[in-house]
Formats: structure tokens, sequence, C-alpha cells
């Protein structure tokens, strides 16, 4: 194919050095930063066909591209917690999105519904069971529980009120999973997380919140895994944390009466997770998309940066001014004030 630059979170980055790629380069930070066309071709080494921004939950980090002289791909996975995400996507040719009931949202005037693609969460390829590990634990949540995650820390403790067995816990989540009977999730923006495919792609048995984003498309419920209503979810008809709670602890205390069906939901759930939901096949299917692209439109890139100018008007300047006030003390206030104005691009770059 041709030659691509990643930057931001990996995620499936890794497993297009597989996909027929001529070149794939890949560039992660973490330090308060923006990013031109200039320094996209300094840190790839060479002048990418395609480029991919790919959320890292933070300010957009990528400025200028409505006029990057390359197909442009975002990846938004947090659309849940970043409302200003649709908007920066217009300026690109194509979007994958994690969730979903989102998709709708990204679609706009320089963005079709057609070049928005769905590009569900996966299993790492470390996700695997681990036989040699006793199973000790009953029901194991692994993940953070503090003051800004009220739903979840309401919920968990109701649920570990009625299960004593149950151990909520930071760490390692693969040798924790390995020695949980069940894996309990909590989704507390109702978003498709990782945990449900992290925990099945270990081969365990998971119950978890009976949301939207294609869960019910991607897994069967019953036979890959249990769940209960949802606490949390974009339509505002979901459960109380109690109602959710009492299901949670319900399907549980089932799973743990019955051992032998945990350990085939456990057994099926990591056969569909290595059949379709692994790093390789989003790779596979986000390099196949770009394919197609550039083969039904060669003309994709010229005309986007036709509209440039459009763009920042009518979708970038707003976010951006916002972005120059909030992240003053960083340093980056005329990086943003510049974008807005077009001067951080291809010819005005500072």
């Amino acid at each position: 194919m041709q030659r691509l630059l990643w930057i931001g979170s990996p995620f499936f980055s890794d497993a297009l050095s597989s996909c027929g790629w001529d070149a794939v380069a890949r560039h992660n930070f973490e330090h308060a930063a923006v990013f031109g066309w200039h320094d996209l071709v300094r840190i790839a080494g060479f002048e990418p066909d395609v480029v991919v921004v790919a959320d890292k939950s933070r300010a957009p980090f990528v400025l200028g591209v409505e006029d990057f002289p390359c197909l442009t791909v975002f990846y938004s996975v947090d659309s849940h917690i970043h409302s200003w995400q649709p908007y920066y996507a217009q300026a690109y040719d194509a979007c994958l999105v994690s969730l979903r009931d989102h998709k709708s949202r990204f679609a706009g005037a320089y963005l079709p519904a057609e070049r928005v693609w769905w590009s569900p969460a996966f299993a790492w390829p470390y996700d695997c069971p681990e036989p040699g590990i006793a199973k000790d634990m009953d029901c194991v949540f692994v993940g953070t529980v503090n003051a800004n995650l009220p739903m979840r820390a309401a919920f968990l403790d109701r649920v570990g009120a009625q299960l004593p067995g149950l151990q909520v816990v930071t760490g390692p989540y693969r040798q924790l999973y390995a020695r949980a009977r069940v894996v309990l999730n909590h989704c507390e923006h109702g978003d498709l997380n990782f945990r449900v495919f992290e925990a099945m792609g270990c081969g365990s048995c998971l119950v978890t919140p009976r949301i939207g984003h294609g869960l019910g498309d991607l897994f069967t419920e019953g036979e890959h895994l249990r769940c209960y209503a949802a606490d949390t979810c974009d339509s505002g008809a979901c459960a109380s944390v109690e109602q959710a709670a009492d299901e949670a602890v319900a399907q549980v205390r089932h799973l743990l009466e019955h051992p032998d069906e945990a350990e085939r939901m456990g057994r099926a759930a990591l056969e569909c997770i290595d059949n379709a939901h692994r790093a390789v096949h989003r790779a596979e299917a986000f390099s196949n998309a770009v394919r197609d692209l550039l083969a039904r439109d060669p003309h994709i890139v010229a005309r986007r940066r036709s509209k440039a100018g459009a763009v920042r008007k009518e979708y970038l300047r707003l976010p951006y001014l916002h972005w120059a006030e909030e992240l003053g003390a960083t340093g980056l206030s005329e990086a943003y004030l510049a974008a807005a104005r077009g001067e951080f691009g291809l010819t005005g770059q500072k």
C-alpha cells in the first residue's frame, strides 16, 4: 500500500505491520504538545500518505490538519466525555469511532456519514488465559474507583454489600482475571469499554452492563457473557444504580452456583474474541477501508484542502479559541490562536 504515520495512543497500530503497508511510523507522547505537518514529517522520517491521529483523551494535538497534503483519519475512542471531537473531525477525510451509537454525531457538512467508520474496542495480543493460576477469587472488578466516578462507586458499594466475595482492585488485570471465577464490569458513562474485550480475551466469564454501541451485535448474551441493566446510558432511559447492582448480583450468584456454565462461557468468549475482536482484526478492517476509500475517491485530499478555510471558520475556530484560553499555562496558546487563523499549517506554521 503506502506509508502511514500514526500519532497518539497506539491502540491497534502495532498490528498494521502485517496489513500491507510499505512503512508504518508511530509516535506517542505524554508531554503537552501540538504538532503540524512539518513536525509529523520529521517524526516519521518520510512524507506520509496517510496520517492517523489517535485519541489521547486530551485537547486536539494535531493542528492544520484540514490542509494536510495526504489522507487524514481521526480515531475517536472517548467521544462519551469529549463533546468537541465531532467538530474537530470535520477537518479529516475519514474518522474511526469506537462507540457505534455516536457515529451520527460525527457526520457533518465536511465529513459524510459513509466516511465515519465503526471500530469497536478489542482485546490486546497479550490478553489470553493463564491456566496455571488457581481461581481463588469469586468475583473481581479491576479498575479505578474514586469521587470522579460516583455511579461506579455507588454501584460497587451496593454489589459488595450483597457479595462478600467481590474484590475491587487495581493492578495487572490479566493475572487478576485469571484468578477470578467471574469478572465484573461497570461503564460509568455508558460506553462499550475495553474491559469487555480484555476480560473475554483472557477467557474470563464476564458480567457487564447491557449497554448499546453494538454490544448485542458483537456478542450473544447467555453464550459469550451475561448482562445486567445499565445504570448509565445515552438515552437516559437506564436503570437506577440499585436496580443495576441487584441484577448484577443475581447474575454473578448464578454463575458462582453453576461453575460449569461459567467455564463454558469463558471458553466461548475467548473463541469469539480470537475469531473477530483482536487488534489485528481492527487493523485489517481499517487498512481495507482506507484502501477502498483511496480507490473510490482519488481526489478526496484535494477536495478537502480546497475547503480548509471553511472548515476552520465553521468548525475549528471556536474550539481552538477555547483551548487557547484553557491551556494558557502550558505555553500552547499561541499555537491554537495561529491554528484558528489558519497560520499553523504548511506555509505559516510557527
